[in-house]
């Protein structure tokens, strides 16, 4: 039975644009507010990002860190004292001119990101090797004037967490921004079942101010790839622009190593394009803000109410478990939570309460079982935990089906015009001349060099010259 929840999804293989609109409107995650590429996040989107926030927030103290925060504001003259840092953001700060009817005699800006806040404020807190590492981290918003946007994947204003950390060396400093790699992956691949490739960015594509940049590249359902997180080593270029010395070990002074790092809510825009199909959101379970939901069947019949009730005070303890005892129809709630992407769907009525069973419907297939309510905790887990492995099966295989090797640019130019672009596989020889040439002539751009090189080839894919760099390329987000 169709209701209107789905009649009104556009198709995602028809607009896949659409789609997605639909979906993050239609689910219930945001609203449009009345300020251009700002968004409202509603209850249900929240509560997604609660539960991710939670899951990395617990990583990120298991690995040392503190939570601090940092003010929204930042004087145009802090922001300025690291050149690189401000030419890369420049086209996407908003700045506060007045103060009431007053006007200030100096411009303050929106925080896009606080390496400058953090760095005035560890130049005034580091004096000794014996005070460091210094790991803080903050969750925050942060404003970046887009010219175009999209809810979740690209707003004015979005929340986040970003971590700023100081060191005594550049190897400490490395293995920090690898170690907080590997936990953006875990989030991602065992909480989100979003799988990712995991490398570096070309100097063309890193963080502004940054001596390199680590990623975490995923791929969308539509062949589009998005940056999901991102690990900076900033060197001592931010420790120079501000003074942050310590007396080393040897009792000189030297200026301290500093990472930052990030994971922002454009993880939930990647969830949706990840898993979501023509019903609707598909949530893991892991993060959904609704592991089951009871579906009460013939409710008006005497004794259906009654057990559901206690069903819910059963499971709740196990599982986060909803019951929805309103008026509409049955086949209407059925819709209304598989566009919310709800992992498993409880369905019991009169009969399957004289049988001793209840009805499971996984969001993930649409399968059904009929299962006895002896052991129904046990068989809900395990249900969860395939509904789990499953998302990361299914979007292994789509991102490897649509990863592609290019060993000449003609192959390149091809696979680039393909309505399902996908990752292209291709040498690259370090020119950012090539690069540049790439992206005019096809619109994919490199994502990363992974850690796991391969050599597909002796050749650049676009000048013929020795090569020794794999990249991975595609359109992207």
């Amino acid at each position: 039975m169709k209701g209107n929840f789905v009649e009104k999804i556009t198709n995602m293989e028809d607009d896949f644009a659409k789609w997605y609109t639909d979906v993050v409107t239609k689910a219930e995650l945001v609203d449009y507010s009345s300020v251009r590429g700002s968004m409202i996040i509603r209850p249900y989107g929240f509560a997604i990002w609660e539960n991710i926030k939670n899951e990395l927030d617990n990583r990120i103290k298991e690995t040392g860190h503190e939570n601090v925060y940092m003010p929204l504001f930042i004087p145009e003259s802090l922001l300025q004292k690291e050149k690189d840092h401000i030419e890369g953001f420049a086209p996407e700060v908003a700045w506060v001119t007045h103060g009431g009817e007053e006007e200030l005699t100096e411009r303050l800006c929106v925080r896009p990101t606080s390496e400058v806040l953090f760095g005035e404020h560890y130049k005034d807190i580091i004096h000794s090797y014996r005070d460091l590492p210094k790991l803080y981290n903050q969750w925050a918003n942060v404003v970046r004037w887009e010219k175009t946007t999209r809810p979740f994947l690209r707003t004015l204003e979005f929340l986040w967490q970003e971590g700023h950390t100081c060191h005594e060396t550049e190897e400490d400093a490395d293995k920090e921004t690898v170690q907080m790699l590997r936990v953006y992956a875990d989030i991602c691949e065992q909480i989100l079942a979003i799988p990712v490739i995991k490398g570096k960015k070309t100097e063309k594509e890193k963080f502004a101010g940054a001596r390199y940049t680590y990623t975490i590249e995923s791929l969308m359902h539509d062949g589009k790839a998005l940056q999901s997180g991102t690990s900076h080593h900033l060197g001592d270029h931010f420790a120079k622009a501000f003074g942050i010395q310590f007396t080393d070990r040897n009792g000189t002074q030297s200026y301290v190593q500093q990472t930052s790092w990030g994971f922002t809510t454009r993880i939930i825009g990647a969830m949706i394009m990840v898993h979501g199909d023509d019903r609707g959101l598909v949530v893991p379970p892991r993060i959904a803000p609704t592991q089951v939901m009871i579906i009460p069947i013939a409710q008006h019949k005497e004794g259906v109410l009654d057990f559901t009730y206690e069903l819910k005070k059963q499971l709740q303890t196990s599982f986060r478990t909803g019951l929805d005892a309103s008026d509409k129809k049955p086949g209407w709630k059925f819709n209304e939570y598989e566009m919310k992407g709800i992992p498993v769907r409880l369905e019991v009525g009169p009969k399957d309460i004289e049988q001793k069973q209840v009805v499971l419907v996984r969001r993930d297939t649409g399968e059904k079982l009929a299962v006895p309510l002896d052991g129904l905790e046990q068989t809900i887990a395990n249900l969860l935990h395939n509904i789990q492995e499953n998302l990361l099966t299914k979007a292994t295989e789509h991102r490897e089906a649509n990863t592609h090797i290019a060993r000449d640019f003609d192959t390149f130019k091809k696979q680039a015009n393909e309505q399902k672009t996908g990752f292209i596989k291709a040498m690259w020889c370090g020119d950012r001349v090539c690069e540049d040439f790439i992206k005019e002539e096809t619109g994919a751009t490199s994502r990363c060099m992974p850690f796991e090189q391969e050599k597909i080839s002796d050749k650049c894919v676009c000048c013929d010259k020795e090569a020794d760099a794999l990249v991975y390329w595609a359109k992207a987000y």
